[in-house]
């Protein structure tokens, strides 16, 4: 292949836009979400891709994942789906507002309409709450929990924005997934509230039927 034939490549040392640096990033969880990066790596290079200043900072993010092309700047020709189907799973009538386990415990899963908020009791019992397959009334939703003596656990996809509010005593709210950037599209989901000897976990995890396709 001559110099000519080659496809074309922007300078590393010229400077990346928000546009470049939002799509290393749904390329960091498209590889995320099938997992070929752990939450660790991913959430290293997603950090270091929001403060790139130059294509040059941004190409040894994706350089080692598989693709049509490799390196950031093919990322301006590459699709990247994540987001892409979150329009149309916002603004739906809410199916479920709140989840009680007292003595006992709720589930919340699979298809199923997330309100503006979602309140969760749990006490001596537990809870978990799936939005992995889930669409929401609004782009910005808040789960509220009281746990006390009990716990619950709330499951979300890769590509949503997780912020947590809450206050323990004696328990606590796993704060390990916050700080990272949804997809363009994607829902916000803050978590306020109270646990008392009991906690509120985090997860992160990938939809049933994209580990099913694997």
């Amino acid at each position: 292949m001559t110099s000519d034939e080659r496809p074309s490549r922007p300078l590393p040392e010229l400077r990346a836009s928000d546009a470049d640096r939002d799509r290393v990033a749904n390329v960091l969880r498209e590889a995320l979400a099938e997992g070929r990066l752990s939450m660790d790596e991913f959430e290293e290079r997603l950090e270091s891709a929001y403060q790139a200043k130059t294509y040059g900072e941004l190409e040894p993010l994706t350089a080692d994942l598989p693709g049509p092309e490799s390196g950031a700047l093919s990322l301006r020709k590459r699709q990247t789906p994540a987001g892409s189907a979150w329009p149309g799973r916002i603004g739906g009538r809410p199916t479920s507002t709140a989840g009680i386990g007292v003595l006992g415990g709720f589930q919340r899963r699979g298809r199923w309409t997330v309100p503006r908020l979602f309140t969760a009791v749990t006490v001596c019992g537990g809870g978990e709450i799936d939005l992995r397959d889930a669409d929401f009334e609004s782009a910005d939703t808040e789960i509220r929990v009281v746990a006390v003596m009990g716990g619950v656990n709330i499951v979300v996809p890769p590509e949503i924005e997780v912020e947590v509010r809450g206050l323990g005593i004696m328990g606590g709210f796993d704060q390990s997934h916050t700080g990272t950037r949804g997809a363009p599209g994607a829902p916000r989901v803050v978590v306020t509230g109270f646990a008392f000897w009991g906690g509120v976990g985090i997860s992160r995890r990938r939809r049933h039927r994209e580990i099913a396709e694997d």
